[in-house]
């Protein structure tokens, strides 16, 4: 396939689905269509999500130490580094709630269900999901070899960030294990964009599949599921974003989105917030203001945690294949759900493709059919580019708000001039 990535899977999507659709409508009768096609198809889709689940342990655990790692001056910035960590923080987890509140709301998924009934898989593990006391405990593993073995993600996440804390009070000293972990990331994020490059083919495989053995109603509910999510991430970036900046900034909705449309366009193509970092660096520096000190500082923290877009992308799919399972979550556990979602959501990576990964992991600790993530993964194109959108657009209004909080200073203790957009 020629063309960009975006193109190709899109094409793949389309096409699989039109093949998919054919077999199931058009030639009904033809049993090699519907039984070895069909099952190729199934089992190159199923290879392509086993690939990506692969890179799940070591992806989360290297970017995380890595993320932490270049907040070695986090001391020397004070004020600066709390505010900053802490307003991500508090940005993923008003997204959540709305997430939480948006699925409860339109119950996305429910009234479908899975091909080859497959929502009597859910039945024997749904129940287990811990409470939020047993999964707090259960955080701090007492076999770290175990815990990569299991691919227990919020064991894995507590010992990369105890990691990284410790690699940073070793001081300079550390350098060869930060520029160990430092390539260790490259490496994954290379590794990420090879698998990537074989996601119009591993789409392409799972939609046939699909198309070939779901129902229409099925179909428009999968529809439904993707427009919900791309609607509550439109509203994130062009209105809850630049309201909250013209809140505590002064800096005017309108004027706020045209100064994020470049970045905006740039990571709805890559969908990568790494990959836009230059370009959300730019726009924090050149078009709203803010002084490099702070862009510097965070920008490259924000692509590792702020990850409010994909917080709500993880939410809304696992509460879409719970109900289309056939297996709603209980009211009672979404709080659990919303805590796991927020320590996952940091070890996205801020690459293509990492917020369906974690929408996997959480999959399969709920005890959900892979045929869900299956139909996840066949439309997570379109719902990633605006999930990295979102991202990178919340890590630009997270800044802008800090630089005002802040002063706006060009370097440690000095403030900036009042010219700037930030510091109206």
């Amino acid at each position: 396939m020629k063309g960009s990535l975006s193109t190709r899977i899109f094409a793949g999507l389309f096409a699989g689905l039109i093949i998919g659709s054919m077999i199931q409508y058009l030639f009904t009768g033809v049993t090699f269509l519907n039984e070895s096609v069909v099952g190729l198809a199934d089992g190159v889709g199923g290879m392509f999500v086993s690939l990506i689940k692969l890179m799940v342990v070591p992806l989360v655990y290297i970017s995380i130490v890595s993320g932490i790692c270049e907040l070695r001056d986090i001391a020397s910035f004070g004020r600066l580094g709390s505010k900053t960590f802490g307003l991500y923080i508090i940005n993923t987890i008003l997204s959540i709630t709305a997430a939480i509140i948006v699925g409860v709301v339109f119950q996305p998924g429910m009234g479908a269900s899975l091909p080859n009934g497959a929502g009597g898989a859910v039945e024997l593990t749904t129940t287990e999901t811990p409470d939020i006391g047993a999964m707090l405990v259960g955080i701090v593993p007492s076999n770290p070899i175990q815990a990569f073995a299991s691919g227990d993600m919020l064991q894995i996440i507590f010992m990369a960030i105890l990691t990284g804390l410790a690699i940073q009070a070793m001081g300079s000293a550390a350098a060869p294990a930060i520029r160990t972990f430092r390539i260790a990331n490259d490496v994954m994020m290379k590794l990420v964009g090879l698998v990537m490059t074989l996601a119009p083919y591993g789409v392409f495989a799972l939609m046939i599949s699909l198309g070939a053995t779901l129902e229409a109603d099925t179909l428009m509910s999968v529809a439904g599921y993707v427009a919900l999510v791309v609607a509550v991430l439109v509203f994130w970036i062009l209105v809850v974003y630049p309201l909250a900046v013209w809140l505590t900034t002064g800096v005017r909705p309108g004027e706020f989105r045209r100064a994020t449309r470049e970045q905006l366009l740039f990571s709805l193509s890559t969908a990568s917030s790494n990959a836009t970092i230059p370009v959300t660096m730019r726009t924090l520096t050149e078009k709203l203001g803010v002084s490099r000190a702070i862009a510097g500082f965070g920008v490259p923290l924000g692509a590792t945690i702020n990850m409010s877009g994909s917080a709500i992308y993880i939410t809304l799919a696992a509460m879409f294949a719970a109900n289309i399972s056939g297996t709603p979550i209980a009211h009672g556990d979404l709080i659990t759900v919303g805590i796991t979602v927020l320590l996952m959501s940091v070890g996205v990576g801020g690459v293509p493709g990492g917020a369906v990964v974690m929408a996997g992991v959480l999959l399969h600790q709920m005890g959900l059919p892979v045929e869900a993530m299956a139909i996840i993964m066949a439309v997570d194109r379109i719902n990633d580019m605006f999930c990295t959108s979102s991202n990178v657009v919340g890590d630009t209004a997270v800044n802008t708000i800090v630089a005002k909080m802040e002063g706006n200073p060009d370097s440690l203790g000095e403030p900036a001039g009042q010219t700037s957009a930030a510091s109206k």
